[in-house]
């Protein structure tokens, strides 16, 4: 007999871990400091250069018996969330990480129904920042987690219409610990 949690579903409990599976734990470590919620100052840039800033959210969690980290990023935050998600260019997605010892890297699944944004990268460490790439029908993305305390971090989105020759930021996240949690060996 499964047990279930009260307050969680069946499909949540079977989705979520307490943490890393111990057969990967180590190459795990990429990534398992952000488990947990970050409140975020968002910096969006439009193509003419335009800037918009709202407050977001963003969880992290171990799911697939330990094996990944899936996030769900809100922009804005929940409680600011009124009218028309899609003509008010709201953002509400989850990203799927997933450690791949074959490449010594992380395959990384990104959608966002509202914006109808999907995306597949490839995420490792450069250097002290965590970078991950890919490319949809848009052309080329990058995503880099830098300045990375046990507390705060700062992330950008960028995108490449020449294949990488040159960047534009699409996104800026300034990142704050909302839950306290930290973790041991975070950075």
């Amino acid at each position: 007999m499964i047990h279930i949690a009260a307050g969680t579903t069946p499909f949540l409990e079977a989705l979520r871990s307490e943490g890393p599976a111990p057969d990967r734990a180590r190459n795990l470590e990429l990534y398992a400091w952000l488990v947990g919620s970050w409140d975020l100052d968002v910096v969006g840039v439009d193509r003419s250069g335009a800037e918009r800033r709202r407050a977001g959210e963003w969880h992290f969690g171990w799911v697939l018996e330990g094996r990944a980290i899936q996030d769900v990023w809100i922009v804005p935050s929940r409680g600011q969330r009124d009218g028309d998600a899609v003509a008010n260019d709201h953002y509400y997605g989850t990203t799927l990480r997933v450690y791949d010892p074959r490449i010594d890297a992380w395959h990384i699944q990104y959608t966002d129904p509202v914006s109808q944004t999907y995306l597949v990268q490839t995420g490792r460490s450069q250097g002290q920042d965590i970078v991950q790439t890919g490319h949809n029908s848009d052309g080329a993305w990058r995503w880099s987690f830098r300045e990375i305390t046990p507390t705060s971090y700062f992330w950008q989105g960028e995108r490449s219409v020449d294949a990488g020759a040159t960047w534009e930021t699409h996104l800026e996240f300034r990142a704050r610990r909302a839950d306290r949690k930290v973790l041991v060996g975070s950075p």
